[in-house]
C-alpha cells in the first residue's frame, strides 16, 4: 500500500490534490481511498488530507500515521507546532514542499535525511495559472509522478476533479499545462514497496477515543479559548504598512474582520502579526493604496539551517 499526507492550508486546494492523486491512482487500477481532515474550515486555517492507493482491499481508515510520502503546500507549516506535517515520516519517507528553499536546506531545516523534492510551486502557480489554488495541481502532479502513475491518468483526474469544482475549460488547461511543468524530470521513487521504516523523532499522529461532544471536544463559549488561538500562522502572504504613505483614514482599522489592525495612541495603523491571518482585505481595501502584500517567509538563518 502507498499512503499519502497532504498538508496546507484552506483555500491551496489540498482537498482537490488528494481528490486528484485518489481518481489517478484508480485510473490506474488501484483501489483508492481519499479524505480531507478539517479544523476550523476557514480560509488559512491548517489542514490535511489522506490518500491511500492498494492493489487490494483498503481496511484502514482515517489519519494516516506513517506515511510513505508528505506533501505540503506551505513551508510556513514547518514551524507550527500544532500541524506538525512531519509527524510520523520515516526516515526514508519522501517529503515533497512547495518553497523557495533548496531540498538541502528544507532537509536540515525539518531533520529529514530522507528524499525531499523542494521547489517553488506556488510561484509556479502563480505564473501559470494566476491563482495559488493552482498549487494544488502542480502538488498533485509531482506527488503522482514519484509514485509512478501515468501522466495520463493524472491530466484525466484533474480535468475530472477541476470539471467538478466548477473551473472553465480554460482554466482547466492552465491547469494541465502547469501539472506538466510540475512533473517535468521527476522520476518514479519506490515508495511504500514494504513495510514502514522507524518514524522520524517527535510527536507521532495519536488516535483519540471518542467522547461525548461536550467532553471531547472544547466549548467555543467557554472563557479565555478562542483568544488563545492566534492565527497569525495562518498566512501565505503578509499586510505590511507604508506609514510615510498612510493618511490615517481607519478604513484598513474598520474593514479588517479579524480585529488584527489597532490604532496607537497618535491614531496610526498597527498590525498585531500574531493575530492576522494574511487575507489581505486591508490591502484591497486601502484607499491611498499605501499597504502592500509581501509573501510570508520564515528566515532560516545558514546558522540554523547548518545544526
Amino acid at each position: 500500500m502507498i499512503r499519502i499526507r497532504f498538508h496546507g492550508r484552506g483555500g491551496q486546494g489540498m482537498k482537490t490534490a488528494s481528490r486528484v492523486a485518489g481518481t489517478a491512482g484508480t485510473l490506474a487500477g488501484f483501489v483508492a481511498q481519499d479524505s480531507p481532515v478539517y479544523g476550523a474550515e476557514r480560509r488559512g486555517a491548517p489542514m490535511s488530507a489522506a490518500v491511500r492507493l492498494a492493489r487490494g482491499p483498503i481496511l484502514e481508515r482515517g489519519l494516516i500515521p506513517a506515511p510513505d510520502l508528505v506533501v505540503v503546500a506551505d513551508d510556513t507549516l514547518f514551524d507550527d507546532p500544532t500541524v506538525q506535517p512531519l509527524a510520523g515520516l520515516p526516515s526514508a519517507g519522501v517529503l515533497v514542499v512547495a518553497t523557495s528553499h533548496s531540498p538541502d536546506e528544507v532537509g536540515r531545516h525539518v531533520g529529514h535525511p530522507g528524499p525531499v523534492l523542494a521547489r517553488d510551486f506556488l510561484a509556479l502557480a502563480l505564473e501559470h495559472v494566476g491563482s495559488a489554488a493552482g498549487v494544488s495541481a502542480a502538488l498533485a502532479a509531482a506527488a503522482c509522478a514519484l509514485i509512478g502513475l501515468p501522466a495520463d491518468a493524472v491530466d484525466l483526474a484533474l480535468r475530472e476533479e477541476l470539471g467538478t469544482i466548477g473551473l472553465s475549460p480554460s482554466a482547466i488547461a492552465a491547469n494541465l499545462r502547469l501539472a506538466g511543468l510540475a512533473r517535468a524530470g521527476l522520476e518514479p521513487i519506490d515508495v511504500g514497496a514494504g513495510p514502514p521504516g522507524p518514524p522520524r523523532p517527535g510527536a507521532a499522529v495519536v488516535d483519540v477515543a471518542y467522547a461525548p461532544s461536550r467532553v471531547g471536544t472544547p466549548s467555543v463559549t467557554a472563557a479565555a479559548n478562542t483568544p488563545l488561538r492566534k492565527t497569525g500562522n495562518w498566512r501565505v502572504y503578509r499586510p505590511v504598512i507604508d506609514l510615510a504613505r498612510c493618511t490615517r483614514c481607519w478604513v484598513c482599522f474598520v474593514r479588517c474582520p479579524e480585529g488584527a489592525i489597532e490604532l496607537d495612541a497618535e491614531d496610526w495603523p498597527r498590525v498585531d502579526y500574531e493575530v492576522c491571518k494574511g487575507c489581505l482585505i486591508c490591502v484591497e481595501e486601502c484607499p491611498p493604496r499605501c499597504i502592500e502584500r509581501m509573501r510570508e517567509s520564515r528566515a532560516w538563518a545558514p546558522a540554523e539551517v547548518a545544526s
